[in-house]
């Protein structure tokens, strides 16, 4: 199996392990980190694992070939998701002579102001520790946070770029695809490849990833889940 098949459990049994809660059956981030979880197969004794994780009311978000067909778990959510990987050694595009925008590193003190701007912009789920999964960068513009991007999946060899998304007042300057080349040379740097998911109906996304040097890999489903009430 490729490491990308399970990006999420393949960090939280590698890179990102300290992060993990759970066994050999079924892990998950801290809720206040990501929403995200895995396990290794999608077995009754695992989704019964993950359901041990999970406080009162919380929700888990899984990427799976199809959601559970289970009475114990509510699906509150279902996307297709499209997993696209830059192929190893492929650089962004060269940054602009003059005029370029300069991106500066977020840190715990704009978290929220990271979070008005995803809850604003939607790029998938981000919570109030989701900074400490990688680097992230930002841009301002009459010192409010107009655009980002970051790290989220660390596994040997790969990194997820994640939570790109512009203000909807600042959109069609190429500030994502700035941020983005941005990431991409600093993972690239490392020795590692750049992937990202991203939602398979959003073309205007899918065309800017594929002209930064991206193709699509898998397509899965974004399913959140709430165990039942019984």
């Amino acid at each position: 199996m490729h490491p990308l098949d399970n990006p999420i459990w393949q960090a939280l049994t590698t890179t990102q392990a300290r992060f993990a809660q759970g066994h050999s059956l079924a892990r998950k981030f801290p809720k206040e980190v990501s929403v995200l979880g895995a396990f290794s197969e999608p077995t009754e004794e695992a989704y019964d694992s993950l359901a041990s994780l999970l406080d009162p009311g919380e929700r888990v978000g899984l990427f799976l070939h199809a959601p559970p067909d289970s009475a114990a778990w509510t699906v509150t959510h279902s996307i297709p998701l499209l997993q696209m990987v830059c192929e190893k050694g492929i650089l962004p595009p060269p940054k602009a002579a003059s005029g370029a925008p300069e991106f500066v590193r977020l840190t715990d003190a704009e978290v929220p102001e990271m979070l008005t701007l995803t809850r604003l912009t939607k790029p998938g789920p981000f919570g109030a520790r989701t900074y400490e999964l990688g680097d992230y960068f930002g841009l301002r513009q009459a010192g409010t946070l107009i655009a980002m991007a970051g790290e989220r999946l660390r596994l040997p060899g790969y990194t997820e770029i994640s939570a790109v998304c512009t203000h909807p007042d600042h959109l069609g300057h190429g500030y994502a695809a700035g941020l983005m080349a941005k990431l991409m040379e600093r993972i690239c740097k490392r020795g590692e490849q750049a992937f990202l998911h991203v939602r398979a109906d959003n073309q205007r996304a899918i065309a800017l990833y594929e002209r930064l040097g991206f193709r699509k890999r898998l397509l899965s489903q974004y399913v959140i889940l709430q165990k039942s009430d019984n």
